[in-house]
């Protein structure tokens, strides 16, 4: 059986695709199973940031080795062509951190991501724009991509845009916790006081639930074909 990991930050992120798989939470992390044919399927968050997901590869890895991972949820775009609500496959992912760059199992487009600490705003998103000339800037696939590399298994990264390049949104990285947990109520409260804001939040939050359910139908159109792959080597009189 291939066990095949699916790695995000929040479950809004997973919501669509995994609604009707089997839903556990162990050690704060949520974890969805789905089992076609030779494959299993297991979705895992923990949070915002590479420890986060760290965590949620590490809770995937205890029922079995994994044999392939992707790396998903929002990512903002850093350049104007790329479209809040729209799903892209990456090629190269680079830590800005380290430095490090790591490259994707299938894409063929020259798409790059960069994975910061913090939350970009605006300026931020100019500067790693420049800086790394890249694409989008997420928190996790970074993390996801090493620990790919460490394992010696395929890397995938499928990345939906929540916001874009000259969004002017509120600082975030105040509201997540130490953990990676988003802290809601506060923010609530923050943005209700704060009513310039609210437009920004209403586009990113109409964007964020389109840019779901779109990573929910690239990914299930990966399952769907990985499904009909396995019923071909399944089958003894199928010819290639």
């Amino acid at each position: 059986m291939t066990r095949i990991a699916i790695i995000a930050a929040m479950p809004a992120e997973l919501k669509p695709l995994v609604r009707c798989w089997q839903h556990e939470r162990r050690n704060r992390v949520h974890l969805w199973r789905f089992r076609s044919n030779e494959n299993e399927w297991i979705a895992a968050c923990a949070g915002a940031g590479v420890d986060a997901a760290t965590r949620a590869f590490a809770e995937a890895e205890k029922s079995g080795p994994i044999d392939e991972v992707i790396s998903t949820g929002w990512a903002g775009a850093l350049r104007e062509e790329f479209l809040p609500g729209q799903t892209y496959d990456v090629s190269t992912v680079i830590d800005a951190s380290t430095g490090e760059r790591f490259v994707a199992a299938s894409p063929s487009d020259d798409r790059s991501l960069v994975t910061s600490s913090r939350v970009a705003g605006a300026g931020e998103k100019k500067r790693l724009a420049a800086t790394y000339e890249a694409a989008l800037v997420d928190m996790e696939a970074a993390g996801v991509a090493r620990l790919a590399k460490m394992r010696g298994i395929p890397f995938y990264c499928v990345k939906g845009i929540s916001d874009g390049p000259s969004d002017q949104l509120p600082d975030f990285n105040s509201f997540i916790s130490p953990d990676g947990h988003f802290k809601l109520a506060p923010f609530i409260l923050f943005a209700i006081l704060r009513p310039s804001y609210w437009p920004a939040l209403i586009r990113m939050g109409e964007n964020s639930k389109k840019a779901a359910r779109s990573i929910a139908q690239s990914l299930q159109n990966l399952l769907d074909e990985r499904g009909s792959a396995s019923k071909r080597n399944d089958n003894p009189n199928h010819q290639s």
